[in-house]
């Protein structure tokens, strides 16, 4: 119980969606942009596997509008979620661990995220590549930057 009590008041609570959201935005940059170079499909159909989380497999088949805005809902909150527990772990260590801590976390959120989904959902493996393994790289480490930048420089701006 006490360990929650100190999550509570030791946190920057306002930092983590913001830092969730920054990272959920280089998640989607790197896939969007290295997808197609690498395996010549749509960039975004991390949205429509997102979306499919919540719809079912039936949201891969039919990229429409309510779809891609169902997958950036889910995969804003998914990123937010994961912020959270960046940020317990990396909690007051510094920039440098920030970054280098989320991205370590943001691989190890791969190989979570990758074999327990299919547990469920048997589909979602036909998007494991190297793309995807970069994209969690890269939004653990914005994660754990952001958050501790915002951390370091909280309310008056002070260090």
């Amino acid at each position: 119980m006490n360990f929650f009590l100190n999550l509570r008041k030791n946190l920057l609570w306002r930092a983590i969606p913001v830092a969730g959201l920054a990272g959920g935005a280089a998640f989607l940059a790197v896939g969007a942009v290295l997808t197609p170079l690498l395996l010549q499909v749509n960039g975004f159909i991390v949205l429509r596997y997102s979306a499919a989380l919540v719809m079912g497999d039936k949201a891969l088949m039919n990229p429409n509008a309510v779809v891609v805005l169902v997958g950036l809902l889910v995969h804003a909150a998914l990123s937010i979620l994961f912020a959270l527990l960046i940020a317990i772990i990396i909690h007051r260590w510094g920039l440098r661990v920030g970054v280098i801590g989320g991205a370590l976390l943001g691989a190890a959120l791969y190989g979570i995220n990758l074999y327990t989904f299919t547990v469920f959902f048997q589909w979602f493996f036909a998007i494991n590549s190297p793309v995807l393994l970069i994209s969690h790289i890269v939004y653990g480490a914005v994660v754990g930057g952001v958050y501790e930048s915002m951390d370091r420089f909280d309310v008056k701006g002070t260090v």
